[in-house]
């Protein structure tokens, strides 16, 4: 995700967390709900502020459900999250939640991958058009 401008990493970072919003509200599963949450971090990952939010949402979601071990792998996270930004150790890839090591790189599963990809796509459409 480092091949995103800082805009097109803002307006990627706004859809995905627009559609987990919108998969809540929508009672869909805690799995779909986790994957667009999943697929906002790895956009925002290389943005501190869009970073520190993702994990800030991963939090909240983790304690509506119950899930206090995520909640607690979170909380790590939230707290080396500045350690990461200033010795630029971001692993690319990372889904950001607790089941997986904090510095392991990652290919972020399919559908995952599939929700990064659409955010992507939908903000560059517009300016291939303008051209």
């Amino acid at each position: 995700m480092d091949h995103l401008s800082p805009d097109e990493r803002r307006i990627a970072y706004a859809r995905l967390v627009r559609g987990h919003a919108d998969t809540a509200a929508s009672g869909l599963s805690l799995q779909a709900q986790w994957e667009w949450l999943m697929a906002a971090h790895v956009v925002g990952q290389h943005d501190a502020g869009l970073h520190f939010d993702s994990h800030c949402r991963m939090l909240a979601l983790a304690r509506s459900t119950g899930d206090w071990r995520e909640a607690a792998g979170q909380v790590l996270r939230i707290a080396l999250l500045p350690l990461g930004h200033l010795l630029r150790r971001i692993p690319a890839g990372n889904i950001g939640r607790a089941t997986v090591p904090v510095t392991q790189r990652m290919q972020p599963p399919e559908t995952v991958q599939v929700l990064i990809d659409v955010a992507t796509l939908a903000t560059r459409l517009p300016k291939a058009r303008a051209r």
